[in-house]
């Protein structure tokens, strides 16, 4: 009688049409998709329907009373599903999507899911079940429990041997280095290990209940699936990353050939045109950078999700980073390739860098170190050294000693032979300066109360230019006071008595010595 009523209903109603689509669920299981409206009733009403006439079926329904039953609807073939009497739900072909099989499929479907989710049902309401679920829930807390006091004391007892193996002998940086990576490597394994371990157990843990065993069959099918994507995508990737492989081999083996080379060049068994030994190294560098450079272009298309927009994404931003945050980088690189190019200065040189004058203790790709006389160290970045003037105290004297230079400012009334004597005589007494190359001195200037002399003698190798200027300092002063010369520069306050000026008796007063007469003429 029941099922009379319900076709009269069906046979009654308007025609069908399409509205929101509503998923029929029962025991946290999908069902099916309804998404015609039928009688006036759209979707969402007929879920509700569906709903309480399933709530009135018996906990002990067996699958075989439930069957599907054919209706003819305004020429339309549709299927009801009669249970106990009465129609439980009916599929009619507008509840079909367009990617969806045919009717007939999509009904045997929706009858194998109602199964699942009313034996779901009744075994949710088995207060045995229930407390069997729970039982090997508490297992699974335990389980998890230990297996998580194992991976600690794992974990203590690797990082005990690391520590051991750093404290056994001083490490050298490449030891450190090696020790720091273990470290991480185990912190990371630690973490890995736990969070799989941590998703098994709630994998396991919701499989045990009704209700929550799709949620469990969904992490298990995404654990799976994620590891067969893994491993077909590794199997994928080997060709690519074998051609990867080669191309970096071989740009190592260049870079290998080209670094003998350059050795060669620098032993000067093999001389480069065109390359100084103050080149060589930035060359070096620069052609392996270029090198690589290269060899990364080659290989980028063959490197495993190089054609996936996530690739290119990332890609675009590291090029953007680099382009908006380089510039002063670039730049400060560009001068330091035009200081070593130009071969203006190299470290150990003397140099004098606007009002900066020391030893350079480094010529970096980015700076410029110097050490002055306080032995404090200053940085210049490599555009202020290019951007001024360098003078280098170093460069033309490679094989004599450096150049050091002082002056001073003398009366008229000295006899200048006696003058250019006594600096000669306190360069030869000073330590520091060497004794084979002979001092000169020249006069800079004849001004209006003095004159301006200037002495230059070579230092030996090595030595500090403020430690033997200061000692060339005292010897001057020692040598003047030994002769009774002051050193002092006269201004005029008024005229003289009588002129200033040195008689011709005492032109080589001492330590000047007069020329010698040749031979012939004695």
């Amino acid at each position: 009688m029941k099922l009379f009523v319900w076709l009269t209903l069906l046979c009654c109603a308007r025609p069908l049409y399409a509205a929101e689509p509503a998923m029929l669920r029962l025991a946290n299981r999908d069902i099916v998709c309804l998404r015609a409206t039928v009688a006036e009733q759209t979707p969402q009403q007929r879920v509700a329907n569906i709903n309480a006439r399933l709530a009135q079926l018996p906990p002990d329904t067996a699958p075989d009373q439930l069957r599907w039953q054919a209706l003819h609807f305004q020429g339309q073939a549709a299927l009801a599903l009669v249970g106990h009497g009465s129609i439980l739900l009916a599929l009619f072909p507008s509840d079909l999507a367009p990617d969806d099989p045919p009717l007939a499929k999509v009904a045997e479907r929706t009858r194998r899911q109602l199964q699942l989710a009313l034996q779901a049902r009744a075994e949710q309401d088995n207060p045995r079940r229930l407390l069997r679920a729970l039982l090997v829930l508490l297992l699974i807390v335990a389980a998890l429990s230990a297996a998580g006091w194992l991976l600690q004391r794992a974990r203590q007892f690797g990082h005990q041997r690391l520590l051991r193996q750093g404290q056994r002998t001083p490490p050298s940086p490449p030891r450190l280095l090696l020790l720091n990576l273990a470290r991480l490597s185990l912190a990371l394994a630690h973490a890995l290990l736990w969070l799989f371990f941590l998703y098994s157990a709630l994998t396991l843990a919701l499989l045990q209940f009704p209700y929550t065993q799709p949620w469990g069959q969904q992490l298990g099918d995404s654990v799976l699936t994620l590891a067969a994507n893994g491993a077909n995508g590794v199997l994928n990737a080997m060709p690519g990353l074998c051609t990867v492989v080669a191309i970096c081999w071989l740009t190592r083996l260049l870079q290998r050939g080209l670094y003998l080379l350059f050795q060669a060049s620098e032993q000067h068994q093999l001389p480069l045109p065109g390359l100084y030994p103050e080149t060589l190294g930035a060359t070096r560098r620069l052609v392996g950078v270029v090198l690589w450079l290269f060899a990364l272009s080659l290989a980028y298309p063959y490197l495993p999700g190089a054609d996936s927009e996530a690739f290119k994404g990332v890609s675009v931003l590291f090029g953007l980073m680099l382009s908006l945050g380089s510039a002063g980088l670039v730049n400060q690189a560009m001068s330091g390739l035009v200081l070593v190019y130009s071969r203006a200065l190299k470290p150990g040189d003397w140099v004098q860098l606007g009002d900066i004058e020391g030893r350079v203790s480094a010529l970096g790709p980015l700076s410029t170190k110097i050490v002055n006389r306080l032995e404090q160290e200053i940085t210049l970045p490599n555009a202020v050294v290019t951007a001024g003037k360098i003078v280098n105290h170093s460069r033309l004297n490679q094989g004599q000693g450096m150049l050091l230079a002082t002056s001073v400012t003398i009366g008229y009334d000295t006899p200048w032979r006696q003058v250019h004597a006594m600096l000669a005589l306190a360069a030869q007494r000073t330590p520091g300066l060497r004794p084979d190359a002979a001092p000169l001195v020249r006069q800079l200037a004849l001004q209006d109360f003095y004159v301006h002399y200037e002495l230059t003698a070579h230092m030996q190798a090595q030595a500090f230019k403020p430690d033997v200027l200061n000692a060339l300092h005292a010897q001057i002063q020692d040598v003047f006071n030994q002769f009774n010369v002051q050193i002092m520069s006269p201004n005029f306050v008024m005229q003289p008595p009588h002129p200033l000026t040195v008689a011709t008796s005492d032109w080589y007063s001492p330590p000047a010595q007069a020329p010698q007469p040749p031979d012939n003429m004695q």
